[in-house]
């Protein structure tokens, strides 16, 4: 499997052969610098996991429909809804690879509504729960969100610790400053090898390896 991070919870997971399928994850505004859509080679699944924007840019995900028109969008059904007012077809249903599980957005009245939210298995291997630190399970590699302003990252490494993934990617990071994001993963690498988990120090536009 290769992860590359692209600024904050957007991921791009490629499967090699025999596989061979690519997946695009919560593309939001703040992931708009990072995503050369011309760039991209393929593209068979965008998963997004709530409808905030910066997790779902639409003027992006245009750009990306253009480009694959086969591309099959999964999301929430006010996603749903919010594409098709765009003329972008997406559907909120479980597909061949991506399973949903409960992964509820946490609370963020007044201050921004709170949406409806998927938490996504990806090909039984790869764990993205959207804006939460309330789920109950993982697969293998974890997207673990680490800062927010519905969350803490003590709460996101107890959660972590409880679940006992293999690997760790972090998200929802595009809050911190850089020497404040790398002196964190510094010490979180060293902490979740303790416990016999492996969390990886993405780059942004930088791919990652793992063997799954």
């Amino acid at each position: 499997m290769k992860i590359t991070k692209l600024i904050h919870s957007c991921l791009l997971v490629e499967m090699p052969a025999p596989i061979n399928r690519t997946a695009l994850f919560d593309p939001g505004v703040m992931s708009e610098p990072a995503i050369n859509v011309s760039s991209l080679e393929y593209l068979d699944n965008i998963i997004i996991t709530h409808n905030h924007d910066d997790h779902m840019s639409l003027p992006l995900i245009k750009r990306l429909v253009a480009k694959f028109p086969d591309v099959r969008i999964t999301a929430t059904q006010e996603a749903v809804d919010e594409l098709a007012e765009e003329g972008i077809e997406a559907v909120h249903e479980e597909t061949p690879g991506v399973v949903f599980f409960d992964s509820p957005h946490e609370e963020v009245r007044p201050t921004f509504p709170l949406p409806q939210e998927i938490g996504v298995h990806y090909l039984d291997l790869l764990t993205h729960p959207g804006d939460s630190h309330s789920f109950k399970e993982t697969k293998a590699v974890l997207a673990l969100p680490i800062t927010a302003p519905w969350g803490s990252t003590v709460r996101a490494v107890n959660l972590a610790l409880e679940l006992k993934p293999k690997y760790i990617i972090p998200i929802h990071d595009w809050h911190w400053h850089d020497q404040a994001r790398t002196q964190t993963y510094d010490s979180l690498e060293k902490l979740f090898a303790e416990h016999g988990i492996t969390f990886l120090k993405p780059e942004t536009g930088v791919p990652i390896v793992i063997d799954v």
